[in-house]
């Protein structure tokens, strides 16, 4: 009887202090002493506000990052930029910032994940990646977002109740988070950058209208071939051009789809997704190419144009169209042209009406998480920290922060308008507006933050570029663009291993048709999509439209 007593007593120790060593390791994990936590503890961790500093002690993160080239022109990292040096003095927290080669990020990404030699933060194209962001939570080499996210950034997840779209667009179809995203939460009055642009100049000097139709595009650039418009007296001019890189600058011409009802490439049909290039409508698309580039309306060399000769021949008046963005190429072409040749205009041309009858455009529209986003990779150790940071960018302070820089030097607010100054737009050191303001702040390229409709307002000084984003691509239908949909793990490694096929052979015969290599009739026609029906485009179609059913199914 004393033997069993005994041995109850012992129980009720070593249970007791199996307690205690319990309690102290929660504790030591979301508490320890250089800050690092897990994605565990007590409801009682939840923070509802970021207070700054976040660390009392100096820690630092690193981020692993492209870098666009307007930051590039003036800085070697974005560790130079003014709104992440007030960050730093902010929250105590510095970050080193990991640059792969400007146009190497997808091989660098991959060579990294594979390797498994991560940074603290990753800022990427997630969607686009083989497998897709559930392949890389899988694999472990991100983590999960949302009891962190519910515990440790208010900011974000205010902003997620309150957006029932950006939560929608922003998670899984299971619902999981797994990263900080580039958020346009006023979507379409952003979105609306791109389309198609004409030499004005050369429309007045030809008494020429704003075409609106495929038949007035035909009857502008044919005019535009054979009028001397650029007044050098030779026919020189080129009447629409493009660029792309390794031969795929025919692709630009896939912007002229839309008027047949169709995209270059998977596109929303009747709620269902379908792929353009082996519909009728297509063939006709490329008829009308191909009699277009016969016609020397098209640059004979669109196939094999960089970004380098595409800026030559509109800058050296030899090209009068092409599709563009309203700062980087309407802009940027005004304020480096107009110096020089005062007469040189651009203008914003309406998305062309065809037999669909409409004027469809190739961006979506209604799009506000943009297709990149911060993750916290596995090997990071001070997980709160980085969640709280991160955090804090879409707080109202962080906002302005991130949008705008500092108040007071490269903005001033004006009856509650945060107004640019003069270092910005008339820049002491010559730098131009995007490369000014990139010193300042990433609103001019994307970072994980909401990209504020006020700045966009700011960048679009001419009044060509303002008709052209808040009024003629505004009125765009966008109806035939994807949501963000994400397949699954293994739907997308499926998905990836026809389309790498398929998009090689379609882009090839594109060419070959519109250039004239090969005539499109019922033969060439039919053995081109049975070709494409034999890499399994069916079975593509049917991974896209189950990874939209499961869209459309999120709450």
């Amino acid at each position: 009887m004393k033997l069993k007593r005994t041995l109850i007593i012992l129980l009720c120790l070593v249970f007791t202090i199996s307690v205690f060593t319990a309690c102290g390791s929660r504790q030591s994990s979301s508490g320890g002493t250089k800050g690092s936590s897990t994605s565990k503890g007590n409801q009682s961790d939840r923070i509802t506000e970021i207070k700054l500093p976040i660390v009392k002690e100096p820690l630092t993160l690193t981020y692993w990052t492209g870098m666009d080239p307007k930051m590039a022109a003036t800085m070697k990292d974005y560790g130079e930029m003014k709104c992440y040096q007030e960050l730093e003095k902010r929250t105590g927290i510095h970050i080193k910032f990991l640059h792969p080669p400007m146009g190497q990020e997808r091989d660098q990404f991959n060579l990294m994940m594979a390797s498994n030699d991560l940074p603290d933060i990753i800022y990427y194209s997630w969607w686009s990646i083989p497998g897709g962001p559930g392949k890389a939570l899988s694999d472990g080499s991100i983590i999960k977002l949302n009891d962190l996210i519910d515990k440790y950034a208010p900011n974000f997840k205010k902003l997620l109740e309150e957006n029932p779209d950006i939560k929608k667009q922003a998670e899984l179809d299971d619902g999981t988070i797994f990263c900080f995203p580039f958020i346009r939460s006023a979507g379409a009055l952003i979105n609306a950058n791109w389309g198609p642009q004409l030499r004005k100049d050369w429309l007045d000097k030809l008494g020429l209208q704003l075409p609106k139709t495929i038949e007035d595009w035909h009857n502008v650039l044919v005019t535009f071939r054979d009028r001397d418009p650029n007044g050098n007296g030779k026919k020189d001019e080129i009447p629409f051009t493009g660029r792309g890189s390794n031969g795929q600058g025919i692709l630009d011409l896939g912007n002229f789809a839309p008027a047949w009802g169709i995209l270059n490439g998977f596109y929303m049909d009747n709620g269902k997704i379908n792929y353009g290039p082996i519909q009728s409508a297509y063939k006709n698309f490329l008829k009308t190419m191909a009699q277009w580039y016969k016609e020397k309306l098209i640059d004979q060399d669109i196939a094999t144009n960089d970004n380098k000769a595409f800026d030559y021949k509109i800058t050296n008046n030899l090209a009068g169209s092409y599709f563009g963005l309203v700062a980087g190429n309407m802009g940027r072409y005004l304020n480096l042209m107009k110096p020089k040749e005062p007469n040189f205009d651009l203008v914003g041309a309406p998305w062309p009406i065809g037999p669909a009858g409409k004027s469809y455009t190739t961006t979506n529209l209604n799009l506000k998480v943009m297709n990149v986003g911060a993750a916290i990779s596995s090997k990071n150790k001070h997980i709160k920290e980085t969640v709280e940071w991160l955090d804090y960018a879409y707080s109202p302070e962080g906002h302005m922060l991130l949008n705008f820089g500092i108040e007071g030097q490269s903005y001033n607010m004006e009856n509650g308008y945060p107004k640019y100054t003069d270092i910005i737009f008339k820049n002491p050191n010559g730098l131009s507006y995007d490369q000014a303001l990139a010193q300042w702040a990433p609103s001019i390229s994307s970072a994980p933050m909401d990209q504020d409709k006020r700045y966009y307002e700011q960048i679009l000084q001419l009044p060509e570029q303002k008709e052209a984003a808040f009024k003629t691509w505004l009125d765009a239908d966008p109806s035939l663009t994807l949501p963000l949909i994400t397949p699954t793990e293994e739907e997308s490694q499926r998905l990836a291993s026809i389309m790498n096929q398929v998009n090689t052979y379609q882009q090839e015969m594109m060419g070959k048709f519109i250039m004239g290599k090969e005539p499109i009739n019922d033969s060439t026609w039919n053995k081109y999509v049975n070709t494409i029906k034999g890499m399994g485009i069916d079975e593509a179609i049917k991974i896209e439209n189950a990874a939209l059913q499961r869209y459309n199914n999120r709450p």
